[in-house]
C-alpha cells in the first residue's frame, strides 16, 4: 500500500512538471506535412476526361484574353494561338504540351536550411492568411490593419509551431503609403522570421523589388538557380489574364521564382453553379496560366491553384466550408495530380464575423478537405476570418494550433511491434488498466496529440481560473507568445544592406495612396 501511494506522488509530481513543461514557450517548427494516407478521390476515370476534354474546348473555341499585354499577344501568337484584339485562342493539345516542362515538386529554400520546404508530391505546407485589409482582437475590435499588426502577424507565424511558411501579405498594412508598404512587408518576413516567404504581386516593379531583396538576402547567384520565393497569380475568372498579375508572373518566372497560378472564383457569380462546370473552368484557367509561364522561361516553378467558394444566392455573399467547394477541391487536386503538378488550395476558410463555432465548423471543413485532397501549399491556414475580409490574432493561433492534428494525422497508423501494443495487452490482461504499465510510461508523451490552446480542466478548475471561452484562451496565448518572441538570427551585414535597400527605395518616390 505505502509503495501504491508513493507511486501516485511520483505520477502527480510528474504531472505537475509536465503542466509547467507545456505552458512553457518553446520556439520549434515541425517538418511540413508527408502523408502516409490515402487521398479521397471524388471522380471517376470518366469524369477526369469530359472536364479536360471540355478545358481543351473551352481555350480552343471561346477563348482566354490577355488584357493590356501586347507582349504576351505576341508570345501566344509565336507559339501558335490564334489572337484576335486581346483574345487568345489555343488549338487543342498546346498548352498542356507547354505545361509538361513545369517541375512536378518545387523546393522553397529558407534562410534557415532547416525549414526549407518541399511543395509536392505527398507534402502539405501550411501557409498563414493573405491580403485582409482589416485585423481583429478581442481588445481592439475590427479595425484596418497596420505595419505593427503586420508584423505581430509574422511573430506569431515564426513561433507557430505546425505553421511551416511565413506566407505574404498576412494582412494589409493602411498605414504605409501603398507604392511602399511591400517592402516594409518583405523586410519584414526576412528579419522577423527564418521560415520561408512570399513576394510581392501588386506591381511587376514590386515582384522585382521582390527579387531584388531576396538576392541581398541569399545570395544573387543562388537566387537564379533556386526557389527561395512563392507568389500568389490571381485570375481574374471568368478567363481573363490582367497585366499587373501577368507582369508579376514573367518577372518572377524569368527569375526561377514559383507562381501559384490561380483561378479566383466564386461559383454561380464567377464560373458555373455547378461542380463540373466550374472544374472545367478551373482547369481551362490554370492551363492556360502555367502554359504562359513556360513561354516566359521553360521549367520555370508553378503550382496548380484553385481558390473556388460557393455563393449565398440570397444575399449573393461567398460561403465557405461548404459541401460544393470541398468537391471542388477534391476534384481539382485530382486534376493536378494528372497533370504532375503541385497543388494549392484550401486554407482556414470561413464566412463568420468572429471567431466562434461558424467559423469553427467551416474552418475544420476546409482543412480536412485539403488534407484528404492532396493539397501541397496551403494558403490562408490561419487567421482568415469574414471571408478573408480579417486577420484575427485569436483565430490565428486557434487555427495554427489546429494544424497539429492535420500533421498527426498525415502520419497514419503505426503497425510496428509498438504501434501493436501487444506487449501492453499482455502485461495487463483482463479486467486491469494501463495507466502504469511498461508501454504506457514509454509512449504517454507522444501516444496522443494536445492542443497548446484548448481547456481540457474539469469543471471545477475551469470555472475557478474564470471559465474563459476559446478566444479568451486564444487572446491569452497571443500576448504569452508575443511577449516571448525573440528574434531569430541574421548576419547584421545582410541586414543592414536590405534596410539600406528600403530606405534607398522608399525615397526614391513619392508617397502614393492608390
Amino acid at each position: 500500500m505505502a509503495e501504491a501511494t508513493s507511486r501516485r506522488r511520483s505520477r502527480g509530481g510528474g504531472g505537475a512538471a509536465r503542466r509547467a513543461e507545456r505552458g512553457s514557450i518553446k520556439i520549434e517548427t515541425a517538418k511540413y506535412i508527408e502523408r502516409n494516407i490515402p487521398l479521397f478521390e471524388i471522380l471517376t476515370e470518366e469524369a477526369l476526361e469530359i472536364i479536360e476534354t471540355n478545358a481543351e474546348t473551352i481555350l480552343e473555341e471561346v477563348g482566354v484574353n490577355f488584357v493590356d499585354n501586347p507582349a504576351a499577344l505576341d508570345r501566344w501568337r509565336d507559339a501558335g494561338a490564334t489572337v484576335e484584339g486581346e483574345r487568345v485562342r489555343i488549338p487543342r493539345g498546346l498548352a498542356r504540351e507547354l505545361c509538361k516542362t513545369a517541375p512536378s515538386s518545387i523546393t522553397q529554400h529558407a534562410r534557415n536550411p532547416e525549414k526549407s520546404v518541399v511543395i509536392g508530391g505527398n507534402s502539405l505546407v501550411c501557409a498563414p492568411v493573405y491580403g485582409p485589409p482589416f485585423v481583429r482582437d478581442l481588445e481592439g475590435g475590427r479595425r484596418y490593419a497596420t505595419m505593427d499588426d503586420f508584423q505581430k502577424f509574422v511573430k506569431l507565424g515564426y513561433m507557430s509551431k505546425y505553421l511551416h511558411h511565413s506566407g505574404g501579405t498576412v494582412c494589409e498594412p493602411t498605414d504605409i503609403p501603398v507604392n511602399k508598404r511591400h517592402l516594409d512587408m518583405l523586410l519584414a518576413h526576412m528579419t522577423l522570421s527564418d521560415k520561408p516567404f512570399m513576394g510581392s504581386v501588386t506591381e511587376p516593379s514590386r515582384a522585382q523589388d521582390s527579387v531584388d531583396m531576396a538576392g541581398i538576402l541569399f545570395g544573387q547567384d543562388f537566387v537564379q538557380d533556386n526557389t527561395v520565393m512563392t507568389s500568389l497569380i490571381n485570375i481574374n475568372s471568368p478567363m481573363t489574364f490582367d497585366d499587373v498579375m501577368m507582369g508579376a508572373l514573367e518577372v518572377y518566372a524569368k527569375n526561377n521564382q514559383a507562381c501559384i497560378v490561380s483561378p479566383f472564383i466564386v461559383g454561380g457569380a464567377m464560373a458555373p453553379v455547378s461542380v463540373a462546370g466550374t472544374l472545367t473552368q478551373v482547369m481551362a484557367e490554370v492551363l492556360a496560366g502555367i502554359a504562359y509561364s513556360q513561354l516566359i522561361r521553360k521549367g520555370a516553378p508553378v503550382i496548380f491553384g484553385a481558390f473556388v467558394t460557393s455563393i449565398d444566392m440570397g444575399s449573393g455573399a461567398p460561403t465557405f466550408g461548404t459541401p460544393e467547394a470541398s468537391q471542388i477541391l477534391y476534384g481539382a487536386g485530382q486534376l493536378a495530380r494528372r497533370m504532375g503538378l503541385p497543388f494549392r488550395s484550401g486554407g482556414g476558410l470561413c464566412g463568420s464575423k468572429l471567431p466562434d463555432a461558424q467559423a469553427a465548423y467551416e474552418t475544420a471543413h476546409t482543412h480536412n478537405a485539403a488534407l484528404l485532397g492532396g493539397v501541397n501549399f496551403m494558403l490562408h491556414s490561419c487567421g482568415w476570418l469574414e471571408g478573408g475580409l480579417v486577420s484575427s490574432f485569436e483565430k490565428f493561433v486557434m487555427d495554427a494550433d489546429q494544424l497539429g492534428i492535420l500533421q498527426k494525422m498525415a502520419e497514419g497508423i503505426a503497425m510496428d511491434e509498438n504501434g501493436q501494443g501487444m506487449d501492453a495487452i499482455r502485461e495487463v490482461g483482463p479486467g486491469g488498466h494501463y495507466l502504469g504499465c511498461g508501454h504506457t510510461q514509454a509512449n504517454f508523451k507522444s501516444a496522443f496529440w494536445r492542443s497548446e490552446l484548448l481547456d481540457y480542466k474539469p469543471f471545477e478548475t475551469w470555472e475557478e481560473e474564470g471559465a474563459r471561452d476559446t478566444q479568451t484562451l486564444a487572446a491569452n496565448r497571443v500576448k504569452l507568445l508575443l511577449d516571448n518572441y525573440q528574434k531569430p538570427a541574421i548576419d547584421p551585414a545582410v541586414e543592414e544592406a536590405l534596410n539600406e535597400y528600403v530606405a534607398k527605395k522608399k525615397a526614391s518616390m513619392p508617397d502614393a495612396f492608390v
